[in-house]
């Protein structure tokens, strides 16, 4: 069982950077056909200031940052958990090169199946270097215990 004592507790914030030919694979990568998401004078003649993040993509910058820390703390093994939900509330664009600070806490963690299986709700709000609010990030883990 994970320790539930976690719930609430936020985790060490960090910031990412994402690059243009990050954001160009990535839309390649997801069938994003928009010119926008993968030439940059696309984007400026759309009216942004650089390649917009596409879609998801917050997700991936989330990953880069070396999070193993709490996850053990809690009880968490990595061979034994699965990526099971993933939700995003957008609230602006974000672009190539704009540094944005990653702030997350544990929401949540519950058991089903009788404790066979336990899930960690991870909230994260991204903001840009101005402090706007760029997007909430929700993960869900499922942990196989046993």
């Amino acid at each position: 069982m994970l320790n539930k004592s976690f719930i609430g507790r936020a985790l060490p914030s960090f910031h990412a950077t994402a690059e243009a030919g990050q954001l160009a694979l990535f839309a390649k990568a997801t069938g994003e056909t928009r010119s926008e998401y993968i030439d940059e004078s696309a984007a400026r003649d759309a009216g942004h200031p650089n390649l917009p993040l596409p879609p998801t993509f917050l997700f991936s910058l989330e990953l880069t940052y070396p999070s193993a820390g709490w996850r053990q703390e809690i009880g968490i093994e990595a061979s034994r958990i699965l990526h099971g939900e993933q939700s995003f509330t957008y609230h602006r664009l974000a672009y190539a090169g704009e540094k944005l600070l990653f702030e997350s806490g544990i929401a949540d963690i519950y058991d089903k199946k009788g404790g066979a299986l336990s899930f960690v709700v991870r909230e994260t709000r991204v903001t840009n270097a101005r402090g706007e609010h760029v997007a909430d990030l929700r993960s869900v883990l499922v942990h196989r215990n046993g």
